[in-house]
């Protein structure tokens, strides 16, 4: 159930940015998302967040965004420009920062009912 919200949450966020500011198709930026979603749950959410704690785990999240849609983009011509690829990073590393607040309350609620 986390990672399909995590899905939902950066596909949501990735999709709808990627389609307004290049030239990525749905499906491009589609899959992209969920790849990235993948990385970043096995990397930030499953590695970092067990280690440290919210604010790291979003920062290493955005840092890895950027860097993997900035290496996508390129390959793949989308003309997602420093300042489109900068706003996209924003917006996603906004939506783990509530993802990972999702996660530690219901983590609280679970020692809570046992």
């Amino acid at each position: 159930m986390k990672f399909i919200f995590k899905l939902l949450l950066n596909g949501a966020i990735a999709v709808t940015i990627l389609l307004w500011l290049s030239s990525a198709t749905f499906w491009e930026a589609a899959i992209t998302s969920v790849i990235l979603s993948t990385i970043a749950y096995l990397v930030g959410d499953q590695y970092v967040l067990r280690m440290s704690n919210n604010t790291v785990a979003t920062l290493v999240d955005a840092v890895l965004a950027f860097v993997y849609f900035w290496v996508v983009a390129s390959f793949l011509n989308w003309g997602l420009t420093i300042g489109g690829l900068i706003f996209l990073t924003l917006f996603l590393g906004a939506g783990e920062a509530v993802y990972h607040r999702f996660l530690a309350s219901d983590r609280e609620r679970r020692k809570v009912t046992g």
